[in-house]
């Protein structure tokens, strides 16, 4: 063999060898990342039998709902019905419900929701009610967490947009609400070209009665402070020593009415509108307000009956900031901001300058200061503009691309959310250093921490909610899931454990300890406290009530019980009648809802939870036998809960007549 085969060979084996030593590597990182994503699922892994330690509560975003996580296991516990209607339940079908979706504009069955905020006390989540915000049709909803349930809304009336909604004070004393489009107020038919002369916002402030007792109509507008024609954004309020005051981004101060991706981003820096509320109060209380007639809806579930009720409103207290000064100051913000945070001693108030790769930081003893020595550089409406760097603590130099929210840990750092470069960044707000970066897929919108931006962070865990999740999981069409990303924060550097699908869109959450929303927990509705006017609290009372017929409306009074409803035959109803079926679940045992299904009824079936009377409503328009059900597998012989109405001709003579078993009863 000649020299250079040998030299050929020694080349070839000298690759292979090398090969094998990669292959080693790979190996080698194979197995350390296995060993990673193992501890991993330990600490994601919640045995059967065991219960998570957090709930996180987020935004459904176009689906108008609130979606309930256990974390660290990121299992789907629930999704509570807001701002639309539920077939799951019957939420806005029923007879009961129905009035929770009325607004000036008629009943609106679906909205857009993006920013839950759970109840304070002392700047800390006390698991009692979540808030959150109806964007295209104005509202506020107040969530009961004993119940995991919708018994409040209120309308906005002088908004559009109802995006910086809803962030509550300390104490949960005001619910705060800001448009997003300026409009004009009261609405006036102007050229759109006019925009400038006739566009104004509104920032709203829901007074919350915090009192105890059995009542669920706790929300009213206190009052409205009108302010320029920008569009407001988010918002937070402040906590500590900034207690009192309120803060919104607002972006478009260009006022611009069309391409705003282009007009609206001209200016190197945008507003954070800061509000001193209880300088308003005071401004009120000298009568400075001004009562301005409009229309809006207040819905609230009475707690005796269970029945929403809809009173209509027809006047609102507007402020002007001209009329009260030292009611609201503008802190130059760089550029387009989206969330606004304030740091849980309530020093330092952060803008997400999504068009900035600065994060800025103010500072509100600056911010005081700088209001007491009139460091003013300009005004609009009424509204001193304070100078930037009288009241900027930092700007945090090249963050990331495209900043939009901040929330805190419990050892006083801080996390932004990076839409456009997609990470998560970990810094050091008061010594303005980035300290960690972690990478999420794709396009985080925002974060959430357990209590991340209250006064009392639990730290531990932090949740990227991202936008766009394709690759991701398994494909589901053209549609995909959004993807929730868990990373521990614990130690010095963010470790990624989990990401998990979530439905609809959602844009905020929060994240409290599970045992503080446990502690309230109703397991069932005490039956001899239902005041339902239709509820029957025994299969005799069903006998004996039964059917009544009142012209052409016909009420049906029926139980549900393990396993058959009281009547399940029922005669004489005709064709052109309204037949309301009201059904109590008369079971007294935790987790053994009825569900009542009618064929034919447009209502498609409701859930009646334990010691509960709802009603749904049924228009038969042909003679014949028709069958209802039990929804929910309640029992061994759940199939046979069920039973039959006739339906007659319109002037059939047919006796009305109704019957479980041997139990008959027929009408006189």
């Amino acid at each position: 063999m000649k020299g250079g085969s040998f030299r050929g060979a020694g080349k070839r084996l000298a690759l292979a060898l090398m090969a094998v030593a990669g292959l080693g590597v790979v190996f080698s990182q194979t197995k350390h990342l296995s060993k990673e994503w193992e501890e991993a699922a330990k600490r994601v892994y919640v045995p059967p039998g065991q219960q998570d330690e957090f709930y996180v509560f987020f935004s459904g975003g176009f689906n108008g709902q609130v979606g309930v996580h256990g974390i660290p296991s990121g299992r789907n516990l629930r999704t509570i019905p807001v701002f639309s209607v539920n077939p799951e339940n019957g939420y806005g079908y029923s007879e009961e419900t129905k009035g929770l979706l009325m607004t000036s504009h008629g009943f609106i069955p679906w909205d857009d929701s993006h920013h839950p905020e759970l109840s304070q006390t002392n700047g800390v989540p006390d698991g009692r009610w979540l808030f959150i915000n109806a964007n295209n049709t104005p509202r506020v909803a107040r969530i009961d967490l004993s119940e995991f349930k919708t018994v409040e809304i209120i309308e906005i009336p002088n908004s559009a947009g109802n995006h910086p909604s809803s962030f509550i004070t300390q104490n949960t004393e005001y619910v705060v609400a800001g448009t997003r489009f300026s409009v004009p107020i009261p609405q006036k038919d102007y050229p759109i070209a006019e925009y400038k002369k006739w566009a104004k916002g509104t920032i709203t402030f829901i007074k919350v009665d915090n009192s105890k007792g059995h009542k669920n109509d706790r929300m009213e507008i206190a009052f409205q402070l009108l302010v320029p024609g920008y569009d407001y954004d988010l918002a937070h309020c402040g906590k500590g020593k900034s207690h009192g005051w309120c803060f919104f981004t607002s972006y478009n101060t260009e006022q611009a009415h069309t391409l705003l991706e282009i007009n609206a981003s001209k200016k190197d820096k945008d507003f954070i509108l800061a509000v001193n509320w209880k300088r308003a109060e005071e401004c009120l209380s000298q009568g400075k307000g001004k009562k301005v007639k409009t229309l809006y809806y207040h819905n609230y579930v009475d707690p005796d009956t269970g029945i929403a009720k809809s009173v209509k409103k027809t006047s609102v207290t507007i402020l002007e900031p001209k009329e009260c000064p030292g009611v609201a100051y503008y802190l130059p913000t760089p550029k387009s901001p989206h969330g606004v945070d304030v740091s849980p001693d309530g020093e330092y108030i952060i803008g997400g300058g999504k068009l900035s790769v600065n994060q800025p930081i103010h500072s509100f003893t600056k911010m005081v200061k700088a209001i007491e020595n009139k460091q003013f550089a300009g005004e609009v409406e009424g509204i001193p503009i304070l100078k930037y760097e009288a009241v900027n603590h930092c700007e945090v130099k090249n963050i990331c691309l495209g900043p939009l929210h901040t929330e805190f840990d419990d050892k006083g750092y801080a996390y932004v959310s990076c839409f456009i470069s997609s990470e998560v960044v970990k810094y050091d707000p008061k010594e303005c250093k980035v300290l960690d970066r972690i990478p999420v897929y794709y396009s985080i919108g925002h974060l959430v921490i357990p209590g991340g931006d209250s006064a009392k962070p639990w730290g531990k865990y932090l949740i990227a909610m991202n936008k766009i999740t394709k690759d991701r999981y398994l494909p589901t069409g053209p549609e995909l899931p959004h993807a929730a990303q868990l990373i521990d924060i614990s130690g010095k550097k963010m470790k990624m454990l989990l990401d998990f699908p979530t439905h609809g869109e959602p844009h905020y959450a929060q994240m409290i300890p599970a045992e503080l929303v446990t502690k309230h927990q109703v397991k069932i509705y005490d039956l001899a406290k239902n005041k339902h006017p239709h509820a029957v609290k025994s299969e005799d009372e069903a006998i004996q009530k039964g059917v009544v017929r009142k012209g052409n409306e016909v009420h049906i009074y029926m139980t549900a019980i393990r396993s058959h409803f009281t009547p399940d035959n029922i005669e004489g109803i005709k064709v052109g009648d309204t037949v309301y079926f009201h059904v109590t679940n008369i079971e007294q045992d935790w987790d053994i809802p009825h569900g009542f299904a009618m064929f034919g009824a447009d209502v498609p079936n409701v859930l009646i939870m334990p010691g509960e009377t709802l009603t749904i409503k049924w228009k038969p328009e042909k003679p014949g036998v028709y069958p209802f059900y039990c929804t929910d597998f309640c029992s061994a012989l759940h199939q046979e809960m069920q039973g039959y109405v006739r339906v007659s001709p319109k002037n059939a003579k047919v006796k009305t007549c109704w019957w479980t078993g041997n139990k008959k009863k027929c009408a006189d």
